[in-house]
């Protein structure tokens, strides 16, 4: 689809929302007027206001739509505003039907809500905003405005030297279909595991003692993947030992292992991993239909999930997540919704529904035999909502992605007292990420909101090998902290 901009130069904004709304048909720029397929967006200014005119062209059909803005100052914001309100509303006369997130095509819808309520609005405004500026739809709006709410209350936890703290654990036992994570699987790579731990214990008791020197305090500590619990449970004791050891977590407020596979828990590391105080765990099935597991590379079935939560409750934990993804291949309605039914009826604290996102670096990237459609995807998502909302579960963070089926959402819901707070803290930004292991990205946040990202190699063996130029770069990443 080509994509014409004429008189402004607002790109990456229309292009966004041309992925969001015509998924598969990726915008190519050009300079030049052209016949097919293809957007053109133009922009005329005059001393008392502008006029966006968006003109779509598909498939043999031509839609056009015009937004208009009266004032002298024509802002920055305001402009790309109009023009893209222009691309939305000619978009409509394509589409089969609305789009759930109408004209928003960001990741984050909830950071407008949230800085809207921030900033003094409440819960009718920020649906005044959403209505009426990004056309987006009323369970949408609700979705948004309640995860802000949510986003609000968790921020009251924190005061301004306050941090998270992420350690990724790049392993899996194989690899899913749909992940796009940097993640070994250990039957190809276990060979790696050992001098990978070696070396995150490295960066641990070094950023331990430099995060003491800062007087910042830890109050959400995730350690994530790929899948933890590919340690063993020795190895998962001398990890989370030195993490007790090398961090304060007197502060700590909650503390997230991530299970997520059932086929790599067992027993004694769930007692090993509360033993050291983890107060939140993830055991993720995605699906609870055992053809659909098979079909995206799982090895476990929907029986080991439900031995693997026992477990955990056995072990101690009050606080379980559970992970659904809606449009995997193979799944339907009936055996999604069957999926949430028998996750239920575990009785988790926490239930995350994803959307299948696409991924460049996944298989399903390129393999899309077996996918539910958008229609059946959407079916799915909106079944979970009005599902759970029944259930007494609550949205406290929700997301979108790129490639994402029916450009719907991920949002994690919770029973009322048990949100993922660091989730929230991660996603929307609100403080300062120390990252450790490969692909950890730290995030710095600066004053005025800005963020300053500091990046670890993103393979493992990669970051193995330089393990000692990581420990440089976080010298420079703790003498800014300190400097805040």
């Amino acid at each position: 689809m080509k994509l014409l901009l004429l008189g402004h130069d607002c790109r990456y904004a229309l292009e966004q929302l041309c992925l969001c709304l015509f998924p598969d048909h990726k915008p190519e720029y050009t300079e030049e007027p052209f016949t097919g397929d293809g957007v053109v967006s133009a922009l005329w200014t005059t001393e008392t206001g502008a006029l966006a005119r968006a003109e779509i062209r598909l498939d043999g059909r031509v839609a056009i739509a015009e937004q208009a803005f009266q004032g002298e100052s024509l802002s920055e914001p305001m402009r790309r505003q109009i023009l893209r309100q222009s691309l939305y509303l000619a978009a409509l006369e394509l589409l089969p039907e609305a789009p759930a997130w109408g004209a928003l095509s960001g990741v984050r819808p909830t950071k407008l809500t949230t800085r809207h309520l921030l900033s003094g609005g409440d819960e009718a405004s920020a649906d005044r905003l959403l209505d009426e500026t990004y056309f987006v739809s009323p369970v949408r709006r609700k979705l948004c405005i309640d995860s802000s709410l949510a986003t609000v209350q968790a921020m009251q936890l924190l005061d301004a030297r306050d941090l998270s703290v992420y350690l990724g654990i790049p392993f899996c036992p194989t690899r899913c279909a749909y992940c796009s994570f940097v993640s070994q699987a250990i039957g190809r790579s276990g060979k790696l595991l050992s001098p990978y731990l070696e070396a995150l214990l490295k960066e641990v008791r070094f950023c331990g003692e430099e995060l003491k020197k800062t007087g910042h305090r830890v109050r959400t500590l995730y350690i994530g993947g790929g899948t933890p619990t590919t340690l063993s449970a020795e190895q998962l004791d001398v990890l989370m030992g030195a993490i007790e050891e090398s961090f304060d977590l007197s502060a700590l407020l909650e503390y997230t292992v991530e299970g997520g596979r059932p086929d790599t828990l067992d027993e004694e590391k769930l007692r090993v991993i509360h033993s050291h105080g983890c107060t939140r765990i993830s055991i993720n099935p995605q699906t609870m239909c055992d053809e659909v597991l098979q079909a995206v590379g799982r090895t476990h079935t929907a029986e080991d999930v439900c031995r693997a939560f026992r477990q955990a409750r056995e072990a101690g934990f009050t606080n379980i997540n559970m992970d659904l993804i809606a449009g995997l291949p193979g799944d339907t309605p009936d055996r999604f919704r069957d999926s949430l039914a028998r996750v239920m009826d575990l009785d988790p604290e926490n239930i995350t529904v994803h959307t299948l996102a696409r991924k460049r670096s996944s298989d399903l990237f390129f393999e899309k035999v077996g996918l539910p459609d958008d229609e059946a995807v959407g079916e799915m998502v909106d079944y979970s909502i009005k599902t759970l909302q029944n259930g007494n579960f609550k949205p406290y963070y929700l997301y979108r992605q790129k490639y994402m089926s029916g450009s719907f959402e991920n949002t994690g819901w919770t029973k009322p007292g048990y949100p993922g707070l660091y989730n929230i803290y991660m996603m929307e930004e609100v403080h300062t990420i120390l990252s450790l292991g490969s692909g950890g990205m730290s995030k710095l946040n600066l004053p005025g909101g800005k963020l300053e990202r500091q990046h670890n190699p993103k393979y493992p063996k990669e970051y193995t090998e330089r393990i000692d130029l990581v420990i440089e770069q976080k010298r420079d990443f703790f003498r800014s902290l300190a400097a805040l």
